[in-house]
């Protein structure tokens, strides 16, 4: 058994051979003070009482106390590692950023994988997401990226799936609240979360997305990543056009069965973590291909739907994938806490040359993050060592604040604007135009087109053995629900196409019979669903 052990359960072992003949270091407390002992209270007598002077035991004990951090809300299970970006392809007619500087061009990169935390594993309660859980429950997975550059970091925030549950940021703390724990049970609760979305239709590309065979990735070298939202680009002549980001693994898609994401989750929970981990500690440096899309203003202007839906793809025919450059992962984290727990991603940092668009999503993102980093971390995040934009000289008018780490900024004035030759303000790096002429309102999206990308998802991506998985996996579910949502969904279903709502409905009363619900599952399809799905044929 011994010698079959991996390099992540040979941590310990590898670190000792590392030091080789080296003696060990001298065991001190936080202050520096070398420590006697290290295994007994100082105590009068001994049966007597502990001392207040027994200074190594408060010093021990008050930081063990403040170890633990706030938890992420979401997203809290995560694997890091670092690397590099280089870039293989010119794509300054575009992107006056830095980071694409020019062909052969590499800058350091970290990336976090993660579960998000939206769902429960198959037919126990899961705590999906949360610090503790399984790697390989079904849900959607984080693919964060941050790109160290000489303007600044820039970091993209992104999942496995190229789009989301939601398009109006406002529903955010809703859409999670739903997903998380019942707020008496402190149970995961199937009624909360198919109640959210059953009542938001745009959830159904997504939620068809994550109950296929792509809802369980096996561990985060076999996947894809994405940006998913809309982003725009600047290059030096002012010229803007929209983009979305793209990451293709080099490893090859593979997903799990249920059956084998079961068993991992009850068996070998931190299944991703290892994977990612023995992968670059053996030399196989897991990389990804880096693309991009890229849509005019005008063809912005007219497009049939609004590209800044966080629910819709732009397709590969009309908008191609542009080859960038490639992610490389080569190097495991020294520390977990310090370069994993502590990293932060924040999708308002974003270097000269790359601009948000005006996805709603994206919108309540650039508050949200950073904002929660605060919360998390503190206000001086950014100096935490694997947030710090080191390749970028930080001289601004902030101050102070809890855990300021560096010389804060030193006598250097604290105001702006000032006489003293002080941090100045460059106007090649104003942000780029943009008209706004729409009137001022809370704009009501929910019904913009919430079925035709899912039909085409259903009939022409997927095969027939993939669909009869996904209503499969779908009504595994969705049975834990009350019937009204169950009736509720499966209407949405039929909206998308016939046949996909038919199957989950005829899995549902099957397996409503064998639990001996007391009620009929009947669903009258919406006026013209039949209609709309007679052109897809699959």
């Amino acid at each position: 058994m011994a010698d079959n052990r991996d390099k992540a359960t040979d941590q310990m072992k590898t670190w000792k051979a590392n030091r080789g003949s080296q003696k060990p270091d001298v065991l001190t407390t936080g202050g520096g003070h070398p420590v006697g002992d290290k295994l007994n209270l100082q105590t009068a007598g001994p049966r007597g009482p502990l001392l207040v002077q027994d200074v190594v035991f408060t010093d021990e004990m008050a930081h063990f106390d403040r170890e633990r951090i706030p938890e992420r809300v979401v997203h809290a299970k995560g694997a890091g590692a670092f690397g590099y970006f280089e870039v293989t392809h010119d794509i300054t007619r575009y992107c006056k950023a830095k980071v694409f500087e020019h062909v052969g061009k590499t800058t350091p990169i970290a990336v976090r994988f993660s579960t998000v935390g939206v769902f429960i594993v198959r037919s126990w309660p899961c705590d999906a997401g949360e610090s503790g859980s399984a790697d390989t429950v079904r849900d959607p997975r984080g693919f964060a990226v941050k790109f160290y550059t000489e303007d600044g970091n820039w970091d993209l925030t992104g999942n496995n799936t190229p789009i989301f549950f939601i398009r109006d940021a406002m529903l955010f703390p809703s859409f999670v609240h739903s997903q998380k724990r019942n707020p008496q049970t402190h149970m995961k609760d199937p009624d909360m979360v198919w109640d959210f979305w059953s009542l938001r239709p745009e959830s159904l590309h997504q939620v068809s997305f994550l109950f296929s065979d792509r809802g369980l990735p096996d561990g985060h070298r076999h996947m894809n990543g994405y940006g998913s939202h809309t982003f725009k680009l600047v290059n030096a002549d002012g010229e803007r056009v929209y983009c979305k980001f793209h990451y293709k693994t080099n490893q090859g898609i593979k997903n799990l069965t249920v059956e084998e994401a079961d068993r991992l989750a009850a068996t070998k929970p931190d299944y991703g973590i290892a994977d990612l981990f023995n992968a670059i500690a053996n030399g196989n440096y897991p990389s990804w291909t880096f693309y991009i899309q890229v849509m005019t203003f005008e063809q912005a202007e007219k497009f049939r739907f609004n590209p800044f839906d966080l629910t819709k793809v732009w397709s590969h025919k009309e908008y191609p994938l542009i080859p960038v450059g490639k992610l490389v992962l080569n190097r495991n984290p020294v520390n977990y806490f310090a370069e994993v727990e502590q990293l932060a991603f924040d999708p308002s940092n974003m270097p000269p040359g790359i601009e948000p668009s005006p996805d709603k999503m994206l919108q309540g993102r650039l508050f949200s993050y950073p904002d929660t980093h605060r919360h998390r971390l503190g206000a001086n995040y950014l100096q935490i060592p694997v947030n710090c934009p080191f390749r970028a000289r930080v001289a601004n008018y902030q101050r102070d604040g809890p855990m300021c780490m560096y010389d804060n900024q030193g006598g250097a004035p604290n105001y702006y604007p000032n006489s003293f030759s002080a941090p100045e303000t460059q106007p090649q790096f104003m942000e780029s135009k943009f008209q706004v002429s729409a009137d001022v309102a809370r704009y009501n999206s929910s019904d913009e087109d919430n079925v035709t990308q899912v039909r085409t998802f259903y009939t022409q991506v997927l095969n027939e053995e993939e669909r009869q998985r996904l209503c499969q996996n779908l009504a595994g579910f969705l049975k834990e629900a009350q019937l009204f949502i169950q009736k509720r969904m499966v209407e949405n279903l039929k909206a998308v196409h016939p046949d996909y709502g038919n199957k989950v409905e005829t899995l549902l009363k099957k397996y409503n019979a064998e639990a001996k619900k007391d009620a009929t599952l009947h669903v009258y399809s919406r006026p013209g669903a039949a209609a709309l799905a007679a052109s897809s044929k699959m």
